[in-house]
């Protein structure tokens, strides 16, 4: 299928008022680029590493006596929260994994997944081991403990939760949940992606989400994600009324996954207590969860059409890299720089800046080169993979 060309204007004009209105459209004409979604996917990790930096604070081996806690009490109680940033990004990941793979073959959904997430996540793997087993005296307490070329070579491979190995870098384990939603849409790519089956696709795990936890069968636990699917359903569910317009059964997918993403909110929040030593405000975290269904459900439905900022390209860029360096790295860097006699303010200013100058390294030495000859290397297997595939199997004489 080829792509559509871009829309003229007035075109684009009557598909804002047919998606605001309810209408259906067509859906096969391309949409300019959503801007506003850059600018939430970096929010989203700024969220995360503000509560690896000012909130979790317990961290052995990093804090030098005095800590974001004594200093700076209320951005330590607001980044209490900062974790909810992980469940935008899967709202926003449900949005776009959607809209970047319609119309694309099972093998080109594969190769675009392959060049978007690996060359990225290994410049992160390398920096973060190099920094960890290098630097051990400032890195956080057994952060290099079992770190052997076994568990980095097994992290590589983004397998390493199944495998049974640690996480060179912990916030790696909500790649496994992306790895998973991924496999799960692959099965409706390799059908034919259509409004049918997309809409199928939502009901059929958000069932199987809710009868998981009763059912106590780990596989199907492992591929519903009773926590996380919430957050997924909704997203793709917001680009089909993005795509094709709003409707009450879109709607309905959108209200029945933000419904179950609250019910799920007391399982979700365990480990992050744990970590804090203190409770969390049901009510705080119910609203940041509505703020982010808000956000994109708004991208939707055209409400930030207006935003467009083109710097924001190279924000959403950085993202990835960022998220991938920023809480072993981060916590190195600001024990040493407390060690220098830092004060807790400069320390995270200067660790904020140079995580994103190394994030934008990574993305323009790394990603950019790497993933453009990776995509071309992969384009030329699947091409083979076609031909051979479409030719006869001789017989035997």
């Amino acid at each position: 299928m080829t792509s559509a060309p871009l829309l003229t204007k007035p075109s684009l004009l009557r598909r804002r008022s047919a998606a605001r209105a309810g209408q259906p459209s067509d859906g096969r004409t391309k949409r300019p680029r959503l801007y506003a979604l850059d600018g939430m996917r970096l929010f989203a990790a700024l969220s995360v590493m503000s509560f690896h930096w000012t909130a979790y604070v317990g961290i052995p081996g990093v804090w030098q006596g005095v800590t974001p806690k004594d200093v700076l009490p209320l951005v330590n109680r607001v980044a209490a929260y900062g974790w909810l940033g992980v469940e935008l990004f899967f709202v926003i990941s449900g949005f776009v994994i959607c809209m970047s793979c319609w119309g694309k073959r099972p093998g080109e959904f594969f190769v675009s997944r392959v060049v978007r997430l690996y060359p990225g996540y290994w410049a992160g793997i390398a920096l973060t081991s190099l920094v960890v087993l290098n630097f051990k005296q400032f890195a956080r307490l057994g952060a290099g403990d079992g770190l052997t070329a076994s568990t980095i070579l097994g992290n590589l491979t983004m397998l390493q939760t199944p495998l049974g190995m640690r996480h060179v870098d912990g916030v790696y384990w909500t790649l496994w949940v992306e790895m998973r939603f991924y496999l799960l849409f692959a099965l409706v790519v390799a059908t034919g992606l259509t409004y049918r089956k997309v809409v199928a696709f939502c009901g059929i795990w958000t069932i199987a989400a809710v009868l998981a936890p009763q059912a106590q069968i780990p596989l199907l636990t492992t591929l519903a994600m009773p926590n996380e699917s919430p957050f997924f359903i909704a997203g793709v569910g917001m680009f089909l009324m993005y795509r094709f317009g709003q409707n009450l059964l879109l709607w309905g997918i959108v209200g029945f996954s933000w419904i179950l993403a609250l019910t799920r909110l007391d399982s979700i929040q365990e480990v992050y207590v744990n970590v804090l030593g203190h409770t969390l405000s049901w009510n705080v975290m119910a609203a940041a969860v509505t703020a982010a269904f808000a956000l994109v459900l708004g991208a939707a439905l055209g409400l930030f059409d207006w935003v467009q900022w083109k710097w924001l390209t190279v924000a959403g860029a950085l993202t990835y890299p960022l998220y991938l360096i920023h809480q072993e790295i981060g916590w190195t860097l600001i024990h040493y720089l407390l060690t220098r006699h830092f004060s807790v303010q400069l320390a995270l200013v200067t660790a904020l800046a140079t995580v994103l100058v190394a994030a934008w390294l990574i993305h323009r030495l790394i990603e950019r080169p790497v993933s453009r000859l990776l995509k071309n290397a992969l384009d030329r297997s699947m091409a083979t993979l076609r031909r051979v595939s479409d030719e006869p199997v001789p017989r035997k004489s």
